[in-house]
């Protein structure tokens, strides 16, 4: 199936590892053009030499979003790139547990999970309006939905599944050939990731989880979420604004994400 994102640019963050690595991956497959970013400078020269067998360019910046000062030296990095195509990728639960952790920790958690969507999309649908075309889609989790994982991490992402529906909305009717879209995916494995460390530490607990939790008695593998993810970035998800999109194998227990009058 053509998505027809041939010679796009496409915005990936945290695009280097897991997930959004699987991500900038598939956008190369389609002929998107990939700026990803990395906290490591040794992942960005991994992960540019791996795209430079497709016939695309790419870009690779390294970021860490939790810096006070990263906004204005990363958006004039983008600044040359007429971003078509915006994935927020970048989030984790920063290991922060404790439900009556500090007011600092809320912040950080807030920060990546939440906030750095909030500036990238400010500052890049400006010109996705101005060029009539653009995808965002937002990484969220079923924590964003229902009551599970740590209670900052749950927020954050239930947060930016709101902020991707009613912006979605939003979009609709200031430009329609803007669609903004989340998905969130259910536990996936990783190399060096949460799950993988826990099947190597606690393979009880992690056989536990997927036999009371997912309905398909396995981890999802980050090349089940990334096709899901360049279709809604892709030509056809032109009828896809606002959508929340579980990509969770029956693991979340909802039914509604929202109710309009």
């Amino acid at each position: 199936m053509d998505m027809k994102i041939k010679g796009r640019w496409a915005l990936v963050t945290g695009g280097a590892n897991g997930i959004g690595a699987s991500i900038s991956e598939a956008l190369a497959k389609e002929g998107a053009n990939v700026v990803f970013t990395s906290r490591h400078k040794s992942t960005i020269s991994k992960m540019t030499n791996h795209l430079s067998s497709f016939d695309v360019e790419s870009h690779g910046i390294v970021v860490d979003f939790l810096e006070c000062d990263w906004v204005e030296r990363f958006l004039s990095e983008i600044a040359n790139f007429k971003i078509d195509i915006l994935i927020n990728n970048a989030g984790h639960n920063l290991n922060v547990v404790d439900p009556y952790c500090s007011i600092k920790d809320w912040r950080r958690v807030l920060a990546l999970n939440f906030e750095t969507a909030v500036v990238l999309c400010n500052a890049i649908i400006p010109g996705m309006k101005l060029r009539n075309w653009g995808r965002i889609v937002n990484i969220t989790s079923c924590a964003g939905l229902e009551n599970m994982g740590p209670v900052t991490y749950g927020v954050a992402k239930s947060a930016l599944t709101v902020y991707s529906r009613t912006m979605g909305r939003i979009l609709a009717t200031e430009c329609p050939n803007v669609v903004m879209t989340a998905v969130f995916p259910g536990v996936v494995l990783t190399d060096g990731g949460h799950w993988d460390n826990v099947l190597k530490s606690n393979p009880e607990h992690a056989e536990r989880y997927l036999r009371e939790r997912c309905p398909l008695g396995r981890f999802g593998k980050v090349d089940e979420i990334s096709p899901v993810v360049v279709f809604y970035a892709s030509e056809l998800a032109s009828f896809s604004h606002g959508a929340i999109i579980p990509v969770d194998a029956g693991q979340s227990r909802n039914y509604m994400y929202h109710n309009f009058m």
